[in-house]
């Protein structure tokens, strides 16, 4: 496993990508530990964390992407802070407002956050991995077991996606999620 210690290092000598940002995709699946492990990158980056799950919705897993793009890496890019709304799953609408500032660290964290269309941007990436059956359990115990039918439908268009992506191959470190948080 791949130390946070070393991600760190690893993220510190690569080159901003992003502007003067040095973009940081924590990715995986579902349940994964990406938060976890990004929180944890974040306190020893010194670097704040963009959720991709304040951009997704329930109807809305995958298709996000521009508004994050418009809101937040394109602004970056150009040395000017980022400007989004949080996606609010409970009350399902936008929430409050989260600026992102440029230079430094910014961690994206979340399902497809090393997706192709950024690739070329990200100083580093991380592939976040855990058991099938681990994922589900934490998501439950998250969300609810009245969510199976939703995480079901969502583990489905995950599988997909990487798939088609191929997000794995063209990441700088795997770490074992079901390790994440020991």
């Amino acid at each position: 496993m791949t130390s946070v210690a070393q991600i760190a290092a690893r993220v510190f000598a690569s080159e901003p990508r992003l502007g003067a940002t040095r973009l940081v995709a924590v990715d995986g699946p579902g349940g994964a530990g990406k938060s976890t492990l990004a929180a944890s990158l974040a306190v020893v980056c010194g670097a704040q964390v963009v959720h991709t799950d304040d951009f997704a919705a329930e109807n809305n897993q995958l298709a996000w992407w521009p508004r994050l793009e418009q809101q937040v890496l394109e602004p970056i890019a150009c040395g000017r802070p980022g400007r989004y709304q949080r996606y609010d799953w409970v009350d399902r609408a936008l929430a409050e407002w989260h600026e992102v500032v440029p230079g430094g660290v910014i961690v994206l964290e979340g399902v497809s956050s090393a997706r192709a269309a950024v690739r070329d941007r990200l100083s580093f990436a991380v592939w976040v991995e855990a058991p099938r059956a681990l994922r589900l359990a934490r998501g439950l115990t998250r969300d609810g077991a009245h969510t199976l039918p939703l995480w079901e439908q969502w583990m489905a268009a995950e599988d997909a996606h990487f798939a088609a992506d191929r997000t794995e191959e063209h990441v700088d470190a795997v770490v074992r999620g079901d390790a994440v948080g020991r």
